[in-house]
């Protein structure tokens, strides 16, 4: 009689993925090489942050140490303390987030009836109108300060929160209105005809369907206009001349600045408490945000 043959060992389902890792590994260097090119950008581009925190972080004399190291063993709040004893901070960090605010909502607003115009109705100078939102994204912001310090002038809006607000405003705009056309292009004509035959009339479809529908666009386009405004030092330091009380979070960071000895420590903590709102609303907004840029490239 003749054995019966043993059937093979099985290998355990371990051992199989630990073998063939290291063979996918080598089936895509294309893939491997490109996440470690991201890694490595992504390093660079966060270790500017990083020092800011640190150095923020560290004692007066590290700070000013000759040979500075990525660490600290002794971490100090007095950098800080420093900031938020300076009598006009909080007023700064208010005029800010009032600029801004201002400067979202107002944008997110007219860009979002400017696009559904100019994508749901056909008029003469259409396509010039475009070509002109798309040229003034072209034009440097430099090149434009001095004009508009004149208009602001002759407008009566110097040396006030309105100045701020409307520069930062013509400059969203564009942007704002270009990238909610793709969004308002993308909801069916279809949809509103069937709106319009259930009885709904152009202002209720208008902000109870297409609103929500192009939501993540607005908020796409809301970050970029409250990075770019919170951020400003070119218009605060130009069109805020003697009204103090009326500059912007950026222009705070002047007070640590000195010829001789520069406050390295407060002007990293200064820094680092400007980057909090940002990092917030981002935290905030992050997946729609995500939503409405993939929806911008898909159009």
């Amino acid at each position: 009689m003749t054995a019966a043959p043993t059937p093979a060992a099985v290998p355990p389902p371990g051992a199989t993925r630990r073998a063939g890792a290291p063979r996918r590994w080598l089936r895509k260097p294309g893939r491997t090489a490109a996440e470690c090119a991201a890694v490595l950008i992504a390093v660079v581009v966060a270790f500017p942050l990083y020092w800011m925190v640190l150095s923020a972080f560290k004692p007066a004399g590290e700070v000013r140490s000759e040979r500075p190291v990525p660490w600290t063993l002794s971490p100090s709040l007095d950098s800080f303390r420093r900031v938020f004893e300076q009598q006009e901070f909080g007023r700064y960090f208010l005029n800010s987030l009032v600029v801004a605010l201002a400067v979202v909502v107002v944008s997110a607003l007219i860009a979002f009836l400017a696009a559904t115009a100019v994508t749901r109705f056909r008029f003469r100078l259409r396509t010039t109108l475009l070509v002109l939102f798309l040229a003034a994204q072209m034009v440097p912001v430099e090149a434009l300060t001095i004009p508009m310090f004149f208009l602001m002038r002759d407008l009566g809006a110097l040396n006030s929160l309105l100045s701020l607000m409307l520069p930062h405003l013509a400059f969203s705009l564009p942007f704002a209105i270009w990238m909610l056309r793709g969004f308002v292009k993308a909801v069916p004509e279809a949809l509103e005809e069937q709106a319009f035959i259930d009885g709904a009339s152009r202002t209720r479809f208008l902000w109870q369907i297409l609103f929500p529908l192009v939501l993540p666009g607005l908020i796409a386009t809301s970050v970029f206009s409250f990075i770019s405004t919170w951020n400003d030092f070119l218009f605060a330091k130009s069109f805020i001349i003697s009204a103090t009380e009326n500059s912007t979070l950026p222009m705070a960071l002047l007070v640590f600045f000195d010829a001789e000895t520069p406050d390295w420590g407060g002007v990293m903590a200064a820094s680092t408490v400007m980057t909090l709102p940002v990092l917030v609303f981002f935290v905030a907004v992050h997946r729609r945000l995500v939503s409405g840029l993939g929806g911008a490239v898909k159009d």
